[in-house]
């Protein structure tokens, strides 16, 4: 599949060289390239693809992954494969087009030696190592952005940081997170930046809303229980203009997501942080009221949310090398390892739908889906 892409996309032409000079044959590179990509992705690693059956050795790779492989460029293949993918979708089958994501984060471990590499209490598998965190759009769940975070990092940078710099032809318009996007700064500054979160809450019977104004509680006597003190307008409209800077910093990319979202913590008292926080007490109230009466809405966030974890559970199949542990200290080759499994995957959902497509289009299937048959998730139907 993942030879069958590079020539459908030709996916492979972004690799250039890190030298002005380029003395490999251009089919010879394109094999050497493809055997890395596998080597990386898989976690098999050089010297056990080297052992093939096949002409390249292992010092010939490991001289292409110098001059070639590095991150961006790997970064710029799976944004080919997945703008080739929403390129290819008949839209009779997928539908005119997706706008909604769905962001997650899933643990790999690691060996020590890496500074990234933490404990974490709540995987018991493999305590130490890294997350890798996710950005899929739902229509066909193929990976828009991908991000390799440490385990105390904050999701919510990771979401919006996937959101807006995924590279892709897709437009985003809304996020599917799951509870670790429930924080008011996180529901704050997707406001800002204008795009919707739609989070899926563990404990929603704690939460409270946030009335518009005073006296506006006893507008709703039903809700008594429910309710708490009145959103603070006066705070945001005196820090509107450095929130707003601060929304433009990250839109434009003239500073990073996490070091802005680094000074909205319960430790500060940054002008802007209290500002933030009504604005999202008021955005995730507006949410919450919207969510609990919206039985579509409910269904939508459950199935959004479940791509991404169909996503990360096909990992443990293509990553079977070495138990899936990134076996680097280096920070560039655990990257390169989570990049080639993203464009392993994007092959894979690329080529799939290739398949199901040419399967529908065959005269035995001719006026056999209804529009409920439509409606599901095309992803889970046989290729073959």
């Amino acid at each position: 599949m993942l030879i069958e892409t590079a020539l459908r996309t030709g996916c492979l032409n972004v690799f250039t060289s890190a030298g002005t000079q380029n003395h490999l044959d251009a089919a010879v590179l394109f094999e050497g390239l493809l055997l890395l990509i596998y080597a990386y992705g898989t976690g098999t690693g050089i010297r056990a693809v080297a052992a093939g059956d096949h002409p390249h050795t292992e010092d010939d790779l490991r001289y292409a992954r110098r001059r070639y492989l590095t991150v961006e460029a790997c970064r710029e293949v799976a944004r080919v494969i997945a703008n080739a993918t929403f390129a290819v979708r008949q839209a009779a089958l997928w539908g005119e087009g997706t706008t909604a994501v769905a962001s997650d984060s899933t643990h790999f471990s690691a060996f020590d030696q890496n500074i990234f590499t933490e404990w974490h209490s709540r995987y018991r598998r493999a305590k130490r190592g890294v997350l890798i965190y996710w950005t899929v759009e739902t229509g066909g769940s193929m990976a828009v952005h991908s991000q390799l975070i440490s385990c105390s990092a904050s999701e919510v940078h990771a979401m919006v940081e996937g959101a807006m710099r995924h590279g892709t032809d897709m437009e985003i318009e809304q996020n599917f997170v799951d509870s670790h996007g429930a924080s008011f700064v996180g529901f704050g500054i997707t406001r800002l930046l204008d795009f919707d979160l739609v989070a899926r809450f563990k404990q929603i019977n704690k939460m409270k809303l946030y009335v518009p104004g005073r006296g506006e509680d006893f507008s709703y006597p039903l809700l008594g229980p429910a309710l708490t003190r009145p959103i603070r307008w006066d705070i945001i409209t005196q820090n509107y203009d450095i929130m707003m800077k601060y929304a433009t910093a990250i839109r434009l990319r003239t500073a990073s997501t996490e070091a802005l979202l680094r000074r909205f913590t319960s430790e500060t008292t940054h002008p802007a942080y209290a500002a933030m926080l009504e604005v999202g007490r008021a955005q995730r109230t507006v949410f919450l009221a919207r969510w609990l009466r919206d039985r579509d809405l409910q269904r939508e966030t459950e199935s959004g949310l479940n791509v991404v974890e169909n996503y990360n559970g096909v990992n443990d199949y293509i990553k079977f090398g070495k138990r899936g542990e990134l076996a680097s200290n280096r920070r560039e080759e655990q990257e390169l390892g989570m990049l080639c499994l993203r464009i392993l995957q994007s092959a894979l959902g690329l080529i799939n739908t290739l398949m199901i497509q040419d399967t529908l289009a065959l005269p035995e299937w001719e006026n056999v889906l209804t529009d409920a048959d439509r409606r599901l998730d095309l992803t889970d139907l046989p290729t073959a």
